[in-house]
């Protein structure tokens, strides 16, 4: 059975759908305003793995929202002085080619905001209706004094809901503690018209609505980070549930920040690195892979030395991999796919199982590093002979499925990551394996040579001194 920590209640839970036959999750997706940093990319990648799973059990529907209008959005087209859909657009593509890069799936529904205004403009008419919220000077707030419950999620009590809000104190405010529903647009930004005049929705407003349409008034998990607790989420609990008289969701599950040293990553903080960037350096299943190195609710430090010990895991993963294909070609028994047909090289066996011990983690409030190291377990035993190479590397291969890695060909892995080394890199690599055994560190220099080999690069000792070749494989 899948277990999951749920915020609602601070505690680990059975997860027990409310419709077995129809599983439904939403995730809160980016606000596309700049490029998306690394931080925006571990939601993504913990919700696409618990989607992957809960698909072992369940008919699901996964939702994941773009925000698509937002005062960040105005304020970058302003300094750019293109239109506001320019901005949105440019960066709802780029957010979609860096999560692609990073092996998430879509998900089964991707709503934008701008294309749900009048169910917005509807629950804000409910929530008027029955007292929870009133109009102000263009603007409609939600009352929050008017729903018993609020803080339960967050567990923060009013002093602490007020600074974790940072809440504007308007003179129009009943309460300093009320949200902004919708708000008016002058000429020359985004609006709708609306029984209140020409305006926009409060970012809070536009999950909730996206989430009923698509997936209905209860769905059975709302994802997302920590830092989206308070006030986002409390926010959508309190008009969900009011509008509709139902909870919004079964189960909270957030995933914990990623961090910078002591400091959490953020643009505010200016110590920002964006999935792009990264991109540039090294492949997106490494990323992926480091994003996963942690629990999920975990934070997670940042690092060079991350990503260099994630690429070697991956590594030694794919080196194992292609051994096997290689040794079952030389023994006539090609990989089967199902049909019982011969799979491509570097294709998953749809037919395999993956790793019990791994799913048993995963279930276990998904526990990738428990996952990751049952790979290496298992990639230990295809090496030592343990297990037959076809059926091991299939079940190998399954297992990074649920994890979304080791889906590549391992052949175009190493080539890749080949061509990833320049000369001078690999030179460089030479001159501190020969100073390695002149002092006698024989281990250091086999460690070196085992590095560029799993890098794609052959070394050859001769009398005239080392040289290398890069091979195909």
């Amino acid at each position: 059975m899948i277990s999951l920590y749920n915020t609602l209640g601070g505690k680990r839970q059975p997860f027990v759908p409310g419709n077995p036959d129809r599983v439904t999750m939403y995730v809160c997706g980016p606000t596309v305003y700049g490029p998306a940093h690394i931080g925006n990319a571990r939601p993504a990648v913990v919700f696409d793995v618990l989607a992957r799973l809960l698909r072992r059990r369940f008919e699901l529907v996964y939702a994941s929202n773009i925000t698509d209008v937002d005062d960040k959005i105005n304020q970058a087209a302003a300094d750019e002085g293109v239109p506001i859909a320019t901005v949105a657009q440019r960066w709802t593509r780029v957010w979609r080619e860096d999560a692609g890069a990073l092996g998430v799936l879509a998900p089964d529904r991707q709503p934008q905001a701008t294309e749900h205004v009048p169910q917005m403009i509807a629950l804000v008419g409910k929530l008027l209706e029955s007292g929870h919220a009133y109009e102000a000077e263009g603007h409609v707030l939600f009352r929050v004094g008017a729903f018993a419950w609020y803080g339960e999620l967050s567990g923060r009590n009013r002093d602490e809901q007020l600074a974790g809000a940072r809440v504007d104190v308007a003179p129009y405010k009943e309460d300093p503690a009320d949200f902004v529903l919708w708000k008016p647009s002058s000429g020359e930004l985004p609006g709708w018209e609306s029984p209140w005049g020409r305006g926009r929705p409060g970012w809070h407003l536009e999950c909730s609505a996206m989430a009923r349409e698509h997936l209905g008034e209860t769905i059975d998990i709302h994802g997302g980070g920590q830092d989206l607790i308070f006030p986002h989420h409390e926010n959508e609990i309190a008009q969900s549930r009011c509008a509709h008289g139902a909870p919004l969701a079964r189960y909270w599950v957030h995933n914990g920040m990623i961090r910078m040293g002591k400091s959490k990553m953020a643009k505010s903080r200016g110590n920002i690195l964006t999935i792009r960037e990264l991109r540039e350096k090294v492949p997106g299943e490494v990323l992926r892979l480091a994003l996963l190195s942690a629990r999920y609710r975990d934070p997670l430090e940042w690092s060079d030395e991350l990503i260099a010990a994630s690429r070697k895991r991956l590594d030694r993963l794919y080196r194992v991999l292609l051994d096997c294909a290689a040794e079952a070609r030389e023994g006539g028994r090609p990989a089967l796919h199902e049909g019982g047909t011969p799979s491509p090289p570097g294709v998953r066996s749809r037919a395999a199982d993956p790793p019990q011990e791994l799913v048993r983690a995963l279930e276990d409030d998904l526990n990738t590093p428990a996952a990751l190291s049952v790979l290496a377990a298992q990639a230990r035993k295809l090496r030592s002979g343990e297990l037959e190479p076809s059926a091991g590397a299939a079940s190998l291969q399954a297992g990074g499925y649920l994890l979304g890695i080791l889906q590549s060909d391992p052949k175009e892995w190493f080539t890749a990551a080949a061509l990833d080394l320049s000369a001078g890199e690999i030179e460089k690599r030479i001159g501190e394996r020969a100073s390695a055994r002149a002092n006698g560190d024989y281990a250091a220099a086999d460690r070196i040579r085992e590095v560029l080999k799993d890098r794609g690069v052959i070394l050859e000792d001769g009398p005239g001194g080392t040289t290398w070749r890069r091979t195909a494989l």
